[in-house]
């Protein structure tokens, strides 16, 4: 197998470093050292910290890995490769820049779907693995809907609102992309794994770790920008103080993208983090029209904000309203009756009792006037 020596080196890379690795990427990102020359250089030691990840390169067999990828299916992609998703790129800036992390390397990617056109129109939507029922419901719902609207649904195939959101779209035969924490050979969590198995086969799975590794805290964290970077925004779906969900809203918001989240009940403590989220910026969104105006180009999709039906009392003035009210509903007075009980002239009561008798408001002539519900009206 003759391999480009800019992907050799980004597999070799790819299973030395954790996903993300800040030194790595403020090299190749930041610096902008070939992968190549990298792996050069850390293989001459350079700098202490390059000690261990050159034992690693050493014992590195990027044949065996992409023959190990193979096996599941998953294909090997770098930026250079035409799949590669554009919105990755954001993650120089928002991830590099802050010190935090960095683009990856390359992706491992299962499914008969085209990553870069899969993503085209994303949204992430993340939340609680301790979901709540409410939260659950919430969660498939809007996985449903926005699959219905034509939206990829981005999640990481976790236990609560991931798994829910993967299902929702599932439901309305839609898209859903599932971004995974370990190797593209291994299913986490292991009770999931016919889901995961299913969108490989029907959707994308997409992981940054190589074939045969494990789950680690920093996999989740590395996990979790990937799904910022990959949508057009996060929609976060109960998630407490502490939460992954609330880190993924973070990346979002890095990158400039649209951060969202749906209000959950104010005594739930699975909620206060999404709470705490829209009090800090994000947009508070209900059903998932709202979510797509929000991720959507601007100007491109605007909805109304909700009104009831206007009523013909709506319309009135303070002085109109008043004479109304003075109308008794259960017998009928006469327009001075009326006058008296209103304060005011005889005249212009019998005026604005016209005026209120043709809009439907009350019934009677000068013999006598009563009051018509068409909303609620008075005790009189």
């Amino acid at each position: 197998m003759t391999l480009d020596p800019e992907v050799r080196a980004r597999l070799r890379l790819n299973r030395a470093a954790e996903p993300g690795d800040i030194r790595i990427a403020r090299a190749v990102f930041e610096e902008g050292v070939p992968p190549a020359v990298l792996v050069e250089r850390i293989l001459a030691r350079r700098e202490p910290w390059m000690e261990p990840l050159a034992v690693r390169i050493e014992t590195s067999d990027p044949e065996q890995d992409l023959r190990a990828g193979a096996d599941v299916g998953a294909r090997f992609l770098t930026p250079a490769h035409p799949e590669w998703p554009r919105g990755l790129d954001d993650l120089a800036h928002a991830g590099v820049v802050a010190d935090r992390a960095g683009p990856p390397l390359g992706l491992w990617v299962r499914g008969p779907l085209r990553l870069d056109e899969a993503v085209r129109s994303a949204v992430a939507v993340v939340g609680s693995r301790a979901a709540t029922s409410y939260g659950t419901e919430v969660a498939t719902r809007l996985g449903s809907d926005l699959a219905r609207e034509g939206w990829t649904v981005v999640s990481g195939a976790a236990f609560g609102i991931d798994q829910a959101a993967h299902r929702g779209a599932l439901i309305a035969e839609g898209t859903t992309v599932a971004v995974l924490s370990c190797g593209p050979d291994r299913a986490y969590p292991v009770a999931h794994e016919r889901l995961i198995e299913h969108l490989a086969v029907h959707g994308v799975v997409v992981t940054e770790s190589p074939p045969g590794a494990g789950v680690t805290r920093i996999g989740f964290l590395a996990r979790n920008r990937l799904i910022a970077a990959l949508a057009n925004g996060s929609v976060v779906v109960e998630a407490a103080l502490r939460s992954g969900a609330l880190n993924t809203a973070t990346w979002s918001m890095a990158m400039g993208r649209a951060v969202l989240g749906v209000p959950g009940p104010v005594t739930s403590g699975v909620s206060a983090g999404v709470h705490q989220l829209i009090r800090e910026g994000g947009v508070l969104v209900t059903p998932a029209t709202e979510v797509v105006e929000q991720v959507s180009p601007m100007g491109r999709t605007t909805l109304w904000a909700p009104r009831e039906r206007a009523r013909a009392e709506d319309a009135l003035t303070v002085v109109e309203q008043a004479v109304r009210d003075a109308v008794p509903a259960r017998r009928r007075a006469s327009t001075a009756e009326v006058a008296r009980a209103a304060a005011r002239g005889v005249d212009d009561v019998a005026r604005i009792l016209e005026r209120l008798a043709w809009m439907g408001l009350i019934d009677g002539d000068e013999d006598g006037w009563t009051y018509l519900p068409s909303g609620p009206g008075p005790a009189g």
